[in-house]
């Protein structure tokens, strides 16, 4: 099977290669609000969607404009390549996966790629990198690079620059070396719960550092903007943050490595981030209501990062050989795994599980992960689909049966 799987470093670049970085990243940001903003014009006009193709035939003729002619000295391909994140983010847009596009700011995720391999170089013995423009670049070699580079994505995070390399290669199809299942129970008490009663106690590496982070904003707040002092100021809150999204990443993958090498099928909750993490701020004439006690769940639990370990959670058991599930979320917690009762009263307590018909006593966590491990069962069993509303149970179609079952080498009849 082909994987990819890019690897990120760190550059050591000199003081011109920083000024060029600079400058091809607001370039690139320039072309992506430009070709924003021709978007929304032509969408008032009543035209149709712009495409890639047409929208890139603006890029030549953006470069022999006066005032923006600066855009030849950035390489041409990376000026492409924001017009394609343009158009993936409209289509992401179309199919509800995200919000509509906003224009990007300054020393925001700048960032630029280059997705032509064959202008890309990697000397690892020498720790040394050649890309267009920039000529070689030193990087900090942590680890080695595997397979075919394929692209370079440069960004910016906390004052330093990076660069992910992404590449391709062929590997044998594992078999999970594990025999076990687990159901996993994620929340804000506790960071995940399995059904073998074991816990992984939460990181909350924002709530840590809160209080901290606020004092050098306020810092930051009263400096003159832009001036050399609010420079250094905001230098020091960028560097909290990028302590803060580095443990917590380190705590992520941690946990997901751990638990993709110990079991060979793992099911967790099919949740739905986005929509539990919204705001209830509403509007003049609906006005929310606990708009203070839901600010700080909403921070609570985007501080616990439940996108991302099950984003990567999905990728290191498939590289294992393992199987991953999402079941549904709706009454995990209000289900007696003894006898199949649902009732808000069977959880009593936020940790305390009280069955009101037979009296099957547990913590609320270990038993939403049996539920989850259960469903877990059922899906792999029945394909019967994960849905994450109170709806109509469905019967499986033949698609899903057979594709669950020849995902484990069932066989389909």
């Amino acid at each position: 099977m082909q994987r990819l799987q890019a690897f990120k470093y760190e550059l050591m670049p000199n003081g011109e290669q920083q000024r060029d970085m600079r400058r091809f990243a607001g370039s690139c940001r320039f072309v992506y609000n430009k070709a924003l903003a021709l978007q929304k014009e032509n969408h008032e006009a009543g035209n149709k969607f712009i495409g890639y193709v047409p929208m890139a035939a603006n890029l030549p003729i953006w470069k022999r404009e006066a005032g923006t002619a600066w855009l030849k000295e950035t390489p041409s391909q990376a000026l492409q390549h924001a017009l394609k994140d343009l158009e993936k983010a409209y289509k992401n847009f179309f199919a509800k996966r995200a919000d509509f596009p906003r224009f990007k700011k300054k020393s925001h995720s700048d960032s630029f790629r280059y997705p032509d391999q064959k202008q890309i170089k990697l000397d690892q013995p020498n720790s040394r990198l050649f890309l267009p423009k920039l000529g070689w670049l030193r990087y900090r070699n942590s680890r080695e690079v595997l397979g075919e580079v394929r692209n370079v994505t440069v960004s910016q995070s906390g004052g330093k620059w990076f660069a992910s390399i992404q590449t391709q290669r062929e590997v044998d199809q594992s078999l999970p070396i594990a025999t076990t299942a687990i159901g996993i129970d994620v929340g804000i008490a506790r960071f995940a719960t399995m059904s073998d009663e074991s816990c992984i106690a939460p990181l909350n590496s924002f709530k840590k550092h809160q209080q901290r982070l606020a004092r050098y904003q306020r810092r930051m707040s009263r400096k003159v903007k832009f001036s050399n002092n609010w420079k250094k100021a905001k230098a020091k809150v960028q560097k909290i943050h990028a302590s803060i999204a580095n443990a917590r990443k380190d705590f992520l993958h941690k946990a997901t490595t751990t638990t993709s090498q110990n079991h060979a099928l793992v099911c967790i909750e099919d949740l739905q981030v986005r929509n539990m993490s919204s705001s209830s701020k509403g509007n003049s004439e609906q006005p929310g209501r606990k708009v203070k006690q839901k600010s700080g769940l909403n921070r609570s639990i985007l501080d616990q990062g439940w996108g991302e370990f099950r984003r990567q959670l999905a990728y290191k058991v498939q590289w294992r050989g393992g199987i991953l599930l999402a079941v549904a979320p709706h009454h995990t917690s209000q289900t007696c795994p003894a006898c199949s009762h649902v009732s808000k009263d069977n959880r009593q307590t936020q940790a305390k599980f009280l069955c009101v018909d037979c009296g099957y006593e547990n913590h609320a966590d270990v038993v939403g992960a049996i539920n989850v491990l259960e469903r877990g069962y059922r899906l792999l069993a029945c394909g019967e689909p994960a849905q994450s509303g109170r709806s109509v149970k469905q019967e499986p179609t033949e698609a899903t049966r057979k594709s669950t079952r020849s995902a484990v080498g069932i066989l389909v009849l």
